[in-house]
């Protein structure tokens, strides 16, 4: 199933694929009961590049452009991630669709789930300066998403890389948010920036885009 899995995510131009041991990752869900994901250990990573073309444009900050893209790639996840759990139930298992960009709270700015805690494990990337995932490929320049099941898959290893010398996202960083380790990031001052370009830069929404801009493959 495996195989036939991953075929269904890159016929929807998913080019990133890989599956988790999620178990002892449960109890830190923040926005899911322990009891409504008993049993489901397994974590389906996916993953889908954002246009690098798209994010050129981001100059001092995100643009309606990049927006537009970032919103698109979000729903061809989702879309995608709905369709392997269908997959799935159709086999006789359970799965959870979790979504690509869904906020359960404001403040802390935290999903229903750390896709990219699961991503690492599945082997699609690493944790970069950024404190975003970096895919082999694609860099930073990745979104991605979760399907949770109970279906026996076999699980991928996780890469054993990292950044090396490139300290391109610490340089672009309007707030200098970015350290040389990805731990001493600096959430707070770059979510004060995300709030003032969702309020100023017309988008709307907590983005920038300028440490993906310029992270390539390593």
């Amino acid at each position: 199933m495996y195989d036939k899995l991953k075929e269904i995510a890159n016929d929807q131009s998913i080019l990133a694929f890989g599956v988790a041991d999620t178990e002892n990752l449960r109890e830190h869900y923040d926005g899911l009961p322990m009891d409504q994901t008993e049993g489901l250990n397994n974590g389906i990573s996916i993953g889908m590049a954002v246009s690098g073309a798209v994010l050129k444009g981001c100059i001092m900050g995100p643009t309606r452009h990049y927006l537009h893209n970032y919103r698109m790639t979000n729903w061809n996840l989702d879309m995608t991630a709905a369709r392997i759990a269908a997959v799935i139930q159709d086999e006789g298992f359970r799965a959870m669709p979790i979504p690509a960009s869904q906020i359960v709270d404001w403040e802390a700015q935290t999903a229903h789930l750390s896709h990219k805690m699961i991503a690492l494990r599945a082997g699609l990337g690493w944790i970069g300066r950024n404190n975003l995932l970096v895919h082999p490929k694609w860099g930073s320049k990745i979104r991605i998403s979760t399907i949770l099941t109970d279906m026996p898959l076999k699980t991928d290893t996780p890469i054993e890389r990292d950044c090396g010398f490139c300290k391109k996202c610490i340089d672009v960083c309007p707030v200098k948010a970015i350290k040389d380790s990805h731990k001493d990031w600096n959430k707070a001052a770059c979510l004060v920036k995300l709030k003032y370009y969702a309020q100023n830069y017309g988008v709307g929404q907590y983005i920038c885009g300028l440490c993906l801009k310029v992270c390539d493959s390593v």
